[in-house]
């Protein structure tokens, strides 16, 4: 069975956008199931349900848990995640100390990926997407962010490759831009001329809600839509 594991933040990201409703017609062209760990659950349900500012969004994710587009993943993570929480949090230095850059639920639902050998990881954060993808990047990053150099180090991130091996990671602006060319979205296009501000309004709309990608990204990917 296709698999992809989805961290808190892609799904906050589309609540906050009213954009939980693509979930499901995503799920049926993907033939697969959408998983999340029990960590995840706590901060998209459990957490939420008992505030006044969040309740509505957990009511919607459990409404979509209910039915069975988001399944939580009951078996135990706890090792792997371990491992991968003690690798991430080793891998760079600022004045001789390690930068403490990730929590429990994130490597949780890295540590579900690759337990199961998932299609796809889902996850907007950016320091855990460019750990995976480009640390030396991050790097790069965490030192214009802290204004101090910030060590990397390579054995930890070897080790933490190793661990994870090769997944593909994935954004919501990446769902919805699969979304987009699916048609799943052309339910908002009263007018077709409006594709380019219905695309634009959708990946800003996710970058402001906290999704990580550049100015030079979401201009690349409206030129690959033909749209600028």
């Amino acid at each position: 069975m296709k698999t992809i594991v989805f961290d808190s933040g892609p799904v906050i990201s589309l609540a906050m956008n009213n954009l939980l409703w693509t979930l499901p017609e995503l799920k049926k062209r993907f033939l697969g199931e959408f998983l999340f760990s029990k960590d995840v659950r706590k901060e998209l349900v459990d957490r939420p349900l008992n505030t006044k500012k969040f309740k509505f969004e957990a009511l919607q994710i459990l409404n979509l848990i209910e039915h069975g587009t988001l399944k939580e993943h009951k078996g135990d993570l706890s090792k792997k995640t371990r491992i991968l929480m003690e690798l991430a949090n080793n891998m760079f230095y600022a004045k001789g100390r390690p930068l403490t850059l990730v929590q429990e639920a994130e490597m949780e639902s890295l540590a579900l990926a690759v337990d199961i050998g998932a299609q796809a990881y889902v996850v907007d954060e950016r320091t855990t997407r460019q750990m995976i993808e480009n640390p030396q990047k991050l790097a790069k990053l965490l030192s214009r962010k802290l204004k101090t150099d910030v060590a990397y180090n390579g054995k930890a991130y070897r080790d933490f490759q190793k661990e994870i091996g090769k997944i593909e990671v994935l954004r919501s602006v990446d769902l919805m831009v699969i979304a987009y060319e699916l048609g799943i979205l052309d339910v908002y296009l009263y007018d077709p001329k409006l594709k380019k501000e219905l695309l634009e309004g959708i990946i800003w709309g996710l970058k402001l809600s906290g999704c990580s990608i550049s100015f030079e990204e979401i201009n690349d990917i409206m030129k690959l839509e033909g749209l600028k």
